[in-house]
């Protein structure tokens, strides 16, 4: 990297991330859509843009976006009722506007941003392991020594991302991400509900127990905590209600 890089040395240049938030899908398990998650994009937008920075929005396939349904302050469950920032963001034309037609991943070119910050929902659980553009860009940022940031299941994405070693990126990291206590809490809201019977689960997968497996130091704050965590460059939210101590850790990390 050569100090000319406008990246280096300029205290005037605005910061930029990159946001990437998953493509629609159908979910394996329960035949739902499903999509990103409302504050998962809004929070971090709203933290990082207030910060001053330069946020743009991507999708490993591009093109329009769909957030899960309950993420949606506006949906009939009332679970998001009381997520004015995100429906501030809904109500923007100009902000909306971000997801209906989002570039690919692949057009990210690394020295122009600063960081990438992945969001969950529930499509990265059935995407992000075909997502390989995804999985090499987000390498690509750790490995350039730029902030790689990821939050609830977006987390997916450390379940396949590896080095150019072929190490696992999160081995031996310090990382949080969707708890096994919320996986619980999902399931048994939906069997509460007799949206699903009690052998068939939410996910087809944890993260929790597959960031284990993979050697890496998982920590979480307890059911629906605010909680982000910081190994090095690398920056982990735990859940859908984390999405403001992660953008804040990612200014943290850059100087603001």
């Amino acid at each position: 990297m050569s100090l000319k890089d406008p990246n280096v040395l300029n205290p005037d240049r605005r910061k930029r991330v990159a946001i990437v938030i998953s493509n629609p899908a159908v979910s394996t398990t329960t035949g739902w859509p499903a999509g990103f998650w409302w504050s998962e994009l809004s929070h971090p937008y709203y933290v990082l843009t207030e910060a001053g920075y330069d946020v743009e929005v991507f999708s490993p396939n591009g093109g329009k976006c769909e957030a899960d349904g309950m993420s949606d302050p506006r949906d009939p469950s009332g679970y998001s009722a009381s997520d004015l920032i995100s429906l501030g963001f809904i109500s923007s034309p100009k902000l909306v506007a971000l997801i209906a037609n989002t570039r690919k991943v692949s057009e990210i070119a690394v020295r122009d941003f600063d960081a990438i910050m992945v969001a969950g929902g529930q499509a990265p659980m059935f995407t992000f392991g075909t997502a390989t553009d995804l999985q090499r860009k987000f390498v690509e940022f750790y490995e350039a020594r730029k902030v790689a940031a990821v939050l609830c299941h977006g987390t997916a994405i450390l379940r396949y991302a590896k080095l150019s070693s072929g190490q696992y990126l999160a081995k031996g990291k310090t990382v949080t991400g969707f708890a096994n206590v919320e996986e619980d809490f999902a399931d048994n809201a939906v069997w509460s509900m007799n949206l699903l019977p009690r052998d068939q689960h939410v996910m087809p997968w944890r993260i929790e127990d597959e960031l284990k497996k993979l050697g890496a130091n998982y920590v979480q704050a307890g059911l629906w905590r605010g909680f982000a965590v910081r190994d090095g460059n690398l920056i982990t939210g735990q859940q859908n209600f984390s999405g403001e101590e992660t953008a804040r850790l990612v200014l943290e990390t850059l100087g603001r």
